[in-house]
């Protein structure tokens, strides 16, 4: 049997949809037939560059009939609008993280996918990395034993000129949010993943060196897990130049501390067993972790991770299975994102789950 090949279009032109066109242009199944955006100069420009049409006219992109998947990599806060729109021409959809900025959206997103019968996941593709999928088998074999602490730390540097090159970027309306919401989206995932649902946020956050944004760049709280952990979150857009970002996860059985993606320590107690009474602190001439240029410069992160989530994305089409992420695990992330914005802003706790007015 021949194997059926994907058309795609991309609705959305700024810096991330090149990820996507490549991580397509590099599946077997898959081609890049289009591209679109409001703004006919962006189009033109990806169109160009990868040798596909191009177009202004986003409702043109989801007539033809060669689109069979629609990546969504417009601004955050328009994600959920446009994808119900891609969901209703019959369009299997892919939505650039997160997966909205409100919980209605989410939902409306969520559930116009399933109202039409196409498929719909959303990029968190740092899960497919060998480190975290490491991690994610030591804790399912019960390596790492009871989980009791989970940290997870973005300290990225954005200049102003970024802020700058968009009107929609650090805006509550469409950026939804700031540091935490655009740079730490993926960690917040990746750390609730591990160490399973929030139960209660404390945070703060603060804007404190950027100027005409109307949101955080620094975000710290402290979560209270279901099954019992504590944990940090905390992310920045002003910490220069910008540092890796880390998950720190440990357990009755051990420590495993992931930096930039790469397995930077994995103490496991059934490895090299209890320690003295004082422990074993860890030297500091462990190998460097590769860094990750996501930390200055949001176009250097490579596209490996998307190819893998839209493979696994298509298979699970063909077979008529949930994707790896979706759009309910997507929703997971951006409830704890919320929550913490909630309990800055009103200077208390914030339990979960949280009712959608709340968004």
């Amino acid at each position: 049997m021949t194997e059926r090949t994907f058309g795609f279009g991309i609705i959305g032109c700024g810096v991330i949809a090149p990820f996507h066109a490549r991580a397509v242009g590099e599946l077997p199944n898959a081609r890049l037939v289009a591209v679109a955006d409001v703004v006919p100069e962006p189009a033109a420009k990806r169109g160009a560059e990868f040798g596909v049409d191009y177009t202004a006219d986003v409702d043109a992109l989801l007539a033809r009939p060669d689109v069979d998947v629609v990546s969504i990599c417009v601004p955050s806060g328009s994600h959920a609008e446009v994808g119900v729109r891609a969901a209703a021409a019959g369009k299997h959809v892919i939505v650039e993280k997160p997966i909205d900025v409100t919980l209605e959206a989410a939902d409306r997103l969520i559930a116009a996918c399933r109202d039409h019968g196409v498929g719909l996941t959303v990029i968190s593709q740092h899960r497919f990395g060998p480190a975290v999928q490491k991690l994610r088998g030591l804790i399912d074999g019960g390596r790492l034993g009871r989980l009791v602490l989970g940290d997870a730390i973005i300290k990225w540097y954005r200049s102003q000129e970024y802020y700058d090159s968009g009107d929609w970027r650090g805006t509550w309306s469409l950026d939804g949010g700031g540091a935490l919401m655009n740079q730490g989206v993926h960690y917040t995932d990746l750390l609730q993943w591990m160490m399973g649902p929030v139960e209660r946020v404390f945070a703060r956050t603060a804007t404190a060196i950027h100027e005409r944004i109307e949101v955080e760049d620094i975000a710290v709280a402290v979560l209270q897990f279901a099954g019992g952990a504590v944990g940090v979150l905390q992310a920045s857009t002003a910490v220069y130049p910008g540092l890796p970002e880390r998950l720190e996860v440990t357990g009755t059985g051990g420590t495993v501390v992931i930096e930039a993606g790469k397995m930077r320590h994995c103490e496991l107690k059934d490895e090299k067993g209890e320690t003295s009474a004082y422990g074993a602190k860890l030297g500091t001439d462990q190998p460097a972790a590769e860094e990750n240029g996501g930390a200055s410069d949001p176009a250097a992160i490579g596209h490996a991770g998307h190819r893998t989530q839209i493979a696994d994305f298509l298979d699970a089409i063909e077979t008529g299975r949930p994707p790896a992420i979706t759009g309910e695990d997507a929703r997971r992330p951006l409830e704890v994102i919320l929550a913490v914005y909630r309990s800055a802003r009103e200077g208390r706790e914030v339990s979960l789950p949280l009712a959608a007015a709340v968004s």
